[in-house]
């Protein structure tokens, strides 16, 4: 089994820097720190609460409480925490209000250096329209001015946006840090697999640790969810179950407009038809605004644009957490199977469903990945800045990759290439079908943009060196997170 704790090294490190202001100026320090669910955001400020030795007290909000019920739980898990000197200095007595309760707080840090956590803020300010105000005011009054790093959790990404954003009561108190999910190079490390599964690894968990905790080590991605097919009830299921639950709880248009992109459907136009009713395709003045609440507000869709030096069309849409997005392609009607008791006919529907789903899954990764490579300076187009695709309306051709000087209208295109992940090299036929799509995109230039080639196998010997600026597989895509 994989470490019960694993990476997070940098995020520990900006954890303990802050802890360093307090103690170095004896003033509190506030951070605000948004993730998805599962992502890991309790198990890393739990893990560094441990590692820091200091008092703290660690409070979770439960979702529908009331909030006499939410002080109430505050206040319980206040006197058994390691904050009080003497727990009997708790007030028995709940106080009435949230502010009653930030001064009982106040009276019980030390004079040394502490730690207060509150873990799924938006719930709290679902219970009580107040609350945000309440915050503030303790804070500027009684906290700031006291050595205590304050660590304000939640995985609304857009709530907790707002709670920081400058026409909101606690704008310019906290620091922001986004927790994203591990990265191909950590999942790996974790699970002791070389490239190529790692990046498996990466792409079927999300690099959510919730997932990579019931992974056994060494374990590729395929044996992973073959054996998980016989385990109605395995994270692999659950994870992305809930998470969807969590956002979505009633099957509403919003809900099936995901569902339509997670199965496959990527333009305007498929997903209105997929997610319209018997009475036709959803208009465009319904379908457009959900998906800009999708991708601008859940987060749970991203849109891509063709990338080149003129504004271009159709955007396409995709399922932005991979271990979701296997969910509503393939894992889904696996779970229905495993729960039936047919685990053989549940991990057949997966892997029949493999190839084509990795092929499409992995293209972010690798875009991601070149743009890493291209910051550290190591690269043969090193004023890349951005790394995206392109295509027509008639998706004939469609560039994997391009890479350009910013976006969404590139000023100069420095590359375009291809990704290939199946079990076959990358051949001369391909190399001939990507530079003649290549001449395509507007603004590359053959006399000075190059070619790119990430393959999960390779190359054959056909495909000289002088005709690819790049060559990269598996490890390049991993090492990228690394450097």
């Amino acid at each position: 089994m994989p470490a019960s704790f694993v990476g997070r090294r940098t995020e520990l490190a900006l954890l303990h820097k802050r802890l360093d202001r307090v103690t170095a100026d004896g003033a509190g320090v506030a951070v605000a720190m948004r993730g998805r669910r599962q992502v890991g955001k309790s198990r890393l400020v739990q893990e560094f609460c441990d590692r820091a030795g200091r008092p703290y007290v660690f409070f979770t909000a439960t979702k529908g409480a009331s909030p006499v019920e939410g002080i109430a739980d505050f206040m319980a898990e206040l006197r058994e925490s390691s904050l009080p000197t003497d727990p009997e200095l708790v007030p028995r007595t709940a106080p009435a209000n949230w502010p009653d309760a930030f001064r009982a707080l106040a009276a019980l840090l030390p004079d040394t250096p502490s730690i207060v956590v509150l873990d799924e803020l938006p719930w709290l300010a679902e219970q009580d329209p107040v609350f945000d105000g309440a915050l503030q005011t303790a804070w500027d009054r009684l906290l700031s001015g006291r050595p205590v790093l304050l660590l304000l959790l939640g995985s609304d990404l857009h709530m907790m946006e707002r709670f920081t954003a400058y026409d909101r009561p606690f704008y310019g108190r906290a620091d922001s840090l986004v927790l994203g999910p591990l990265n191909p190079a950590e999942t790996g490390n974790a699970l002791g697999l070389a490239a190529p599964d790692a990046i498996d690894a990466h792409l079927v968990s999300g690099g959510l640790p919730g997932i990579l905790r019931a992974w056994p080590h060494g374990t590729p991605a395929l044996d992973f969810i073959e054996s998980e097919c016989a385990d109605p009830a395995s994270p692999l299921f659950g994870v992305p179950e809930a998470a969807l639950l969590a956002e979505f709880p009633a099957p509403d248009q919003a809900r099936r407009v995901l569902e339509a992109v997670g199965s496959g459907d990527r333009t305007h136009a498929n997903i209105a038809a997929t997610a319209g009713s018997q009475s036709g395709a959803l208009p465009s003045g319904i379908l457009s605004p959900l998906l800009r609440r999708l991708t601008d507000e859940k987060r749970v869709l991203a849109s891509d644009a063709p990338l080149s030096t003129r504004p271009g069309k159709p955007a396409l849409y995709r399922v932005a957490d991979s271990n979701l997005r296997l969910y509503l392609a393939a894992m889904r009607s696996a779970q229905e199977l495993s729960r039936r008791g047919r685990p053989e006919a549940a991990y057949r529907v997966v892997e029949r469903r493999w190839t084509a789903w990795r092929g499409r899954a992995v293209e972010p990764l690798i875009r991601q990945a070149l743009e890493l490579a291209a910051a550290s300076g190591d690269f043969p187009w090193p004023d890349t800045d951005v790394v995206g695709g392109w295509w027509n309306r008639r998706f004939a051709p469609e560039i994997d990759l391009v890479g350009s000087d910013r976006a969404p209208v590139a000023g100069t295109i420095f590359f375009a290439g291809s990704v290939k992940w199946l079990a076959t090299p990358f051949d001369q036929h391909d190399l001939t079908t990507l530079a003649q799509g290549a001449t395509e995109i507007p603004g590359f230039h053959s006399d000075t943009a190059g070619l790119a080639v990430v393959s999960l196998s390779g190359t054959t010997s056909a495909v000289s060196a002088d005709a690819v600026g790049l060559v990269w597989g598996p490890q390049e895509v991993v090492s990228a997170w690394e450097s």
